[in-house]
């Protein structure tokens, strides 16, 4: 239950900051306060996290890393209900518009995401890296540190440890820099090469190669969702950006529990070290494909985004017909 809590909330949270945050900050801005977004949620979460858990279970219990799981989450509202109300840009309604059920807002957005290629193929990409990788990193990496390895708990804190520095380096050094011109490009592959420390992970033969291998991971993962948010909210039209929002938060992690499920008995199939480097392996292959078959570097040029901001147009449609027409 109090995993479902969390994924319901984290599910009503992605997309609305999303939305919400073009209307905050200026366009020229996004990018740095994407990346600064994505410095501290790892930081907090994956590095400072386990570390305090870490240490509250030596020295008391599971049960006391949970209770401050709790206070820090009172905490985090306390904080929120302190912050000032601010003013926020919303586009002026269509006049005559028609109003729309919910489901008829969700099949728009599909609609939309179908019909736009380098929407639809960076999903699909995602989906299945998340269902190569996923399994492993949550469910593989603590078995292959204990009966490979001879580790114990506190060397998978360091690699969960590792893997959120790596996070919080890789979003901070892209909230430093432009859009990069070839963005969609450098997007799609820097998360598929980004998958190869797996191969390291199976290769390893001592716990420092899984931390190495998780801290390089966890910048490679971070960087390209800096990109991957300042994309969405600059291209898609404003009022399509939560329902895409939530259909990329929808796809991206609808694969996660599968490959949760199926690591173990894949593990048992063909090894635990294989696993490893298949996880690292498909997601390289399938970012190729994903850029190829979508002609991503035809669309970037097409729709610039390092120089000048563009503005989306209302008609999502439009938008991106010199896009569908690649």
């Amino acid at each position: 239950m109090i995993g479902f809590g969390a994924g319901v909330g984290m599910a009503f949270y992605y997309p609305a900051y999303s939305a919400w945050l073009p209307a905050l900050v200026d366009e020229a801005d996004l990018m740095a306060v994407n990346g600064f977004e994505g410095m501290v949620r790892p930081t907090i979460g994956q590095a400072v996290g386990p570390g305090v858990a870490g240490v509250v279970v030596g020295i008391a219990s599971s049960g006391a890393a949970m209770g401050v799981a709790a206070g820090a989450h009172l905490l985090g509202l306390v904080m929120l209900a302190m912050v000032p109300l601010t003013a926020v840009r919303k586009a002026a309604p269509v006049e005559g518009a028609v109003p729309t059920t919910a489901l008829g807002e969700m099949r728009e957005g599909f609609v939309y995401m179908v019909r736009t290629p380098w929407l639809l193929a960076t999903l699909l990409f995602a989906a299945v890296m998340v269902l190569a990788i996923m399994g492993p990193l949550e469910v593989l990496v603590p078995f292959l540190i204990k009966d490979k390895l001879g580790g114990g708990p506190g060397d998978h804190a360091m690699v969960l440890a590792a893997f959120g520095v790596g996070g919080a380096l890789g979003s901070l050094a892209m909230a430093s820099v432009q859009m990069p011109r070839r963005y969609l490009t450098v997007m799609n592959l820097m998360w598929g090469v980004g998958c190869l420390p797996f191969i390291v992970m199976g290769l390893a033969t001592q716990v420092w190669m899984i931390v190495v291998a998780a801290l390089v991971l966890g910048v490679l993962f971070s960087a390209p969702m800096v990109i991957w948010g300042t994309l969405l909210q600059r291209r898609v039209p404003p009022h399509l950006l939560g329902r895409a929002a939530s259909l990329d938060f929808f796809i991206s992690l609808s694969l996660m529990p599968v490959s949760m499920a199926i690591a173990g008995p894949v593990s048992e199939v063909v090894g635990l070290r294989t696993t490893f480097y298949v996880a690292g392996v498909v997601p390289v292959a399938a970012a190729v494909i994903a850029v190829v078959a979508a002609r991503l570097p035809a669309d970037e040029l097409a729709h610039p985004l390092c120089d000048q901001p563009l503005k989306p147009q209302v008609d999502g449609s439009a938008s991106e017909a010199s896009t569908a027409s690649l």
